[in-house]
């Protein structure tokens, strides 16, 4: 499977590659919009689940802008993993293939997430950008497989196919286990299915 197009090397070597650029404007702005008029923001572009009677449709891409306005660590680390595996990805998909694809991750995680909601009869709104950072970590891992990737804690290098392998274990243990209750695991684990899904999708056209 070869999801990525044939096309003529890119030329593009910004630092920040022009789609990425605007995701990480656009979620430092949202953020900032939070901290000004909290608590407007999280009530209508949080998503919520179906049964809260908060539920708006615009919410599966919503909240894929949104952080939790108390904890920095949860959008700079976002952040930080979208710039460091994503900029390769833009430059080889080219920018409409890549925001794409980023947008379905979303939007995937989010109807992941709906439904473990309506399962397990969960009230709790879910925030982060974190679906489509695993979709990009899945299709970063399909494409660098052998790269090295060094965790910060503890500092190991791993390959990036070992790297994202083991955190998608670890992410479905504590989604099962109900470890980090506070975290959406399974919102997570649905941007790497509907990544997966894309780039198969995407294959099979070529």
């Amino acid at each position: 499977m070869n999801p990525f197009p044939r096309s003529s090397p890119r030329t593009d070597n910004s630092l920040i590659p022009n789609v990425i650029f605007f995701l990480l404007i656009a979620n430092g702005l949202t953020f900032a919009m939070q901290h000004l008029f909290w608590p407007v923001p999280d009530a209508l572009f949080a998503l919520w689940p179906l049964s809260s009677g908060n539920f708006y449709p615009w919410q599966l891409v919503s909240y894929g802008f949104l952080h939790s306005p108390t904890n920095f660590y949860h959008i700079f680390f976002n952040m930080l993993a979208l710039w460091m595996f994503g900029r390769d990805l833009e430059r080889i998909m080219g920018p409409k293939r890549f925001a794409t694809y980023w947008f379905v991750c979303v939007v995937g995680a989010g109807f992941v997430q709906l439904l473990v909601g309506q399962f397990t009869g969960s009230e709790f709104r879910t925030v982060g950008a974190s679906g489509g950072v695993f979709g990009l970590l899945l299709a970063f891992a399909l494409m660098f497989p052998n790269r090295i990737v060094v965790l910060l804690i503890p500092p190991i290098p791993l390959k990036a196919k070992y790297f994202v392998l083991l955190y998608g274990l670890l992410t479905l243990f504590l989604g099962v286990s109900g470890g980090a209750p506070s975290v959406a695991h399974f919102a997570h684990l649905g941007g790497m299915l509907f990544g997966y899904l894309t780039l198969r999708y995407w294959g099979r056209r070529r």
